[in-house]
């Protein structure tokens, strides 16, 4: 694989967008469409600074700017997106929300000697405050809890790169990622999965055929809810990421992470011609008894003589998704979707 520079790697998202564009409308403007080949604009306005002297960097997160100690030396873990992240580049945190860490991620889901947080249902943050952390990494569900964090540990510092709403997906993702990398002292880390996402991002462009529709499907108990185009989990932020034609669109669709609850017969009415599949009890480690996402899809009767279902163009995420949204399972996403569809050409 050709390595680029970190400029060139938010110019070759750029270049990206510009083919998108070409058949998108104004309303679906991607990170791609926005980087314009500035490192300021992949990083959200971001700036990074390292001061070699003392040990610190100066990053930018959803707060503002903050100085940390780089590397840290005692990481609190909270965020979902990072988990894979951290655990790839060989960071052990003190702490960390081991109840959401799925068990693909055994270097901190299974270590003993790391303090459990608990989930964001019931977490224990004075547990935190136990791990004397330097640097706690929060985000998605435990984002709630930023400023109680916060007072409990005044000498961290608290660092929440979730994606903001109203800005591009694959950019705020190339954002968490870059600025975690610097944070780490992990550029190279960083720099080569960003460059892996974006490439994967581009595949699914070029493999994708707008003239077929999706549909995003989300299971759990059993039951199918439906995703929505643009903000439902998971799979919203593809639908403008890649182009994707929407087979049905609800109005007022939300970002449930159940799905919306619309009947099968409406979504077998919508007929797509692929379907987009989270299996969301797969993700979580309490749930064992759950049927699988794809047999549930399969054994509907109401799906049964829809295109996606009899032509196989069912695609579903890798196991941890649910509670593993980061920068890695979207490439994996990506790479397996652009997988299916070159097959089927």
């Amino acid at each position: 694989m050709t390595r680029f520079s970190r400029t060139s790697l938010i110019a070759l998202a750029a270049a990206g967008a510009l083919t998108l564009g070409a058949c998108s409308t104004p309303e679906t403007e991607t990170s791609t469409d926005a980087a314009a080949g500035s490192e300021t604009a992949a990083t959200g306005g971001a700036s990074t600074s390292n001061d070699a002297s003392d040990g610190t960097v100066t990053v930018t997160d959803n707060y503002g700017e903050k100085t940390v100690p780089s590397p840290p030396k005692r990481v609190v873990a909270l965020d979902n997106r990072s988990f894979e992240l951290l655990d790839s580049w060989g960071i052990k945190p003190v702490a960390a929300a081991r109840q959401l860490v799925p068990n693909s991620i055994p270097g901190i889901a299974d270590d003993e000697d790391i303090i459990d947080i608990g989930n964001h249902r019931e977490p224990n943050l004075e547990a935190i405050v136990a791990a004397d952390p330097d640097v706690v990494v929060s985000g998605q569900r435990f984002e709630q809890f930023d400023q109680d964090i916060e007072k409990l540990v005044p000498d961290a510092t608290l660092l929440d790169f979730e994606p903001r709403d109203g800005e591009p997906f694959d950019r705020e993702l190339i954002r968490q990622t870059l600025e975690l990398g610097d944070v780490f002292g992990k550029q190279a880390e960083a720099e080569q999965a960003v460059q892996e996402f974006t490439e994967a991002v581009q595949r699914a462009r070029n493999a994708y055929d707008p003239e077929q529709k999706v549909m995003a499907l989300n299971v759990s108990g059993g039951e199918i809810g439906y995703v929505a185009p643009g903000v439902g989990r998971v799979w919203g932020p593809l639908f403008d990421l890649i182009g994707f034609t929407p087979a049905l669109e609800v109005a007022n669709a939300s970002d449930d992470h159940q799905g919306d609850d619309i009947s099968v017969e409406a979504i077998a009415s919508a007929n797509p011609d692929w379907l987009l599949v989270l299996d969301r009890d797969a993700g979580v480690k309490s749930i064992t008894d759950s049927p699988e996402a794809l047999s549930v899809i399969n054994d509907s009767a109401p799906l049964k003589n829809v295109t996606a279902v009899k032509e196989g163009h069912v695609y579903v995420a890798p196991a941890d998704t649910y509670t593993n949204e980061s920068i890695i399972t979207y490439t994996e996403i990506l790479n397996q979707i652009s997988e299916q569809l070159e097959a089927a050409k």
